[in-house]
């Protein structure tokens, strides 16, 4: 591939994406398919860019405010006018910080992504959880927007467990975490010690 046709295609998108104010719908844009771009996101939510990292921050984020991923399970760069696939290690989204308010089931816990997502986790931005299969660790999901998710970071997740209670779930005893109404259990009660 010509290498100055992908900068100039890239400076374009850039430019498409960049005119676009306030939070873009990229859930009603149904642009035609454009190709794959040289794009990843790593698992610890470094963008990269034909190999090499991307540095400025606010390219990040205008790359990320027009992230959009598919019922194909595919995650795109979405303008009114094309659409580029690029790949994703693990999620798109890395949560950095978590904001624990109130206690109990009253409890409110708020997240921030390393793109500047500020998302409180309740019923339309929920917590789940899976375990690794190589290490057995817990690796917890939020929903941030669309079909898009944020992985907590290692230190946001020893909050989040901090912050965990038990309450019953379908008969069963379960821990897990409280916020905004809704309880997010991750394992049952008698296997919590594993998280300590």
């Amino acid at each position: 591939m010509d290498n100055g046709k992908v900068m100039g295609g890239l400076e374009a998108l850039i430019a498409r994406a960049g005119q676009i104010r306030g939070t873009p719908p990229v859930e009603r844009w149904n642009p035609p398919f454009c190709g794959d771009i040289d794009m990843r996101i790593a698992a610890d939510g470094t963008w990269f860019y034909m190999g090499t990292p991307i540095g400025r921050e606010a390219l990040v984020r205008l790359f990320a405010s027009v992230l959009r991923r598919d019922e194909d399970g595919r995650t795109y760069l979405v303008t009114p006018v094309e659409k580029c696939g690029i790949r994703v290690d693990d999620a798109p989204f890395l949560a950095v910080e978590m904001q624990a308010v109130g206690e109990g089931s009253a409890q409110k816990l708020v997240f921030r992504t390393n793109v500047g997502d500020i998302v409180e986790a309740g019923p339309e931005h929920p917590l789940r959880f899976e375990i690794d299969a190589d290490n057995q660790g817990l690796r917890p999901y939020l929903h941030v927007r669309g079909r898009l998710e944020a992985r907590l970071a290692r230190a946001v997740m020893y909050e989040l467990v901090a912050a965990g209670t038990e309450a019953p779930v379908d008969g069963a005893l379960w821990f897990g975490v409280w916020s905004a109404g809704r309880f997010f259990p991750i394992l049952p009660a008698a296997e919590a010690t594993s998280l300590e």
